[in-house]
């Protein structure tokens, strides 16, 4: 049974929590989250692939354990993470690697693909999201990120998560509980809330040129793999037959009964990201 490390690696005035599985010397994969979510989501994707891979998936600034900003008008930025990704890519040695990044990992991925890190990003995996994401999608996820919700119990907390992450589609309980158990974070007065700091939603204000990235999308010259919920508002259908036509003209696979996003959590996800990494 392989087992996950936490790691935390200094960047500046700020401590990034990373979870790492397998052996170092294999071939790095980055795993990189949504905007309100942690690097724990890729707990079983991340076990499974750990027989090929040494696996990285951080915990992006203002989530999980890592640290919160200290200037939410530059710290809360695609350039912020991309000098976070530099920091953990130093501190594990890491030179050339495979992305794979769900929604906003996605887009930071594209970034730094088509930047500072074009030639040592080799495979792209953008799961549900795209260089344009309609306002409707914005909205709806600003409205539940940006007013983070208090529970007396962490029990209330899950079912809150369960609701609001319906779009993820059938997944199991232990998943939901392991969601729950790494998205609390215990409040002064002794309720919970989620982990995360509520400032993050300033990607969507201060940041929101970050959100528009066809140009990247378009210099990339990379195996890409796109991967989107048939029912998902973040990643419409005309976006990705789009993506699809540009760029790097990635192979699209859709799965049914899902929203944004596909949480890569079963054995078919697995063995395609294989399939494609290899």
């Amino acid at each position: 049974m392989v087992e996950r490390r936490s790691v935390y690696v200094a960047c500046g005035q700020h401590e990034l929590h990373v979870s790492a599985w397998g052996k170092p010397s294999r071939p790095a994969l980055v795993m990189w989250h949504g905007l309100a979510r942690t690097g724990r989501d890729f707990d079983e994707v991340a076990a499974a692939l750990s027989d090929t891979y040494f696996v990285v998936c951080p915990d992006t600034v203002g989530r999980g354990l890592s640290s919160w900003a200290k200037d939410v008008k530059t710290d809360y930025s695609y350039a912020a993470y991309g000098e976070h990704a530099a920091a953990i890519f130093d501190h594990f040695h890491i030179d050339r690697v495979r992305w794979v990044g769900t929604s906003m990992g996605g887009l930071v991925g594209v970034t730094l693909a088509a930047g500072r890190m074009r030639g040592r990003i080799t495979h792209l995996v953008v799961n549900d999201i795209g260089p344009w994401i309609p306002e409707e999608a914005r909205d709806r996820i600003s409205a539940y990120v940006g007013n983070p919700p208090s529970f007396h119990t962490v029990s209330e907390l899950e079912q809150w998560l369960r609701a609001a992450y319906a779009p993820f589609g059938d997944n199991s309980d232990t998943f939901w509980r392991r969601m729950a158990d790494t998205s609390v974070r215990r409040k002064d007065d002794g309720g919970v809330t989620v982990h995360y700091d509520p400032n993050i939603v300033t990607q969507f204000t201060l940041h929101k040129g970050d959100l528009d990235c066809w140009a990247e999308w378009d210099s990339l010259d990379i195996p890409v793999l796109l991967l989107r919920g048939r029912q998902s508002d973040v990643l419409p259908e005309t976006v990705a037959a789009e993506m699809c036509q540009r760029g790097p003209k990635p192979e699209l696979v859709e799965f049914e009964n899902v929203g944004h996003a596909p949480t890569l959590a079963t054995e078919a996800e697995w063995s395609l990201l294989r399939d494609f990494l290899a």
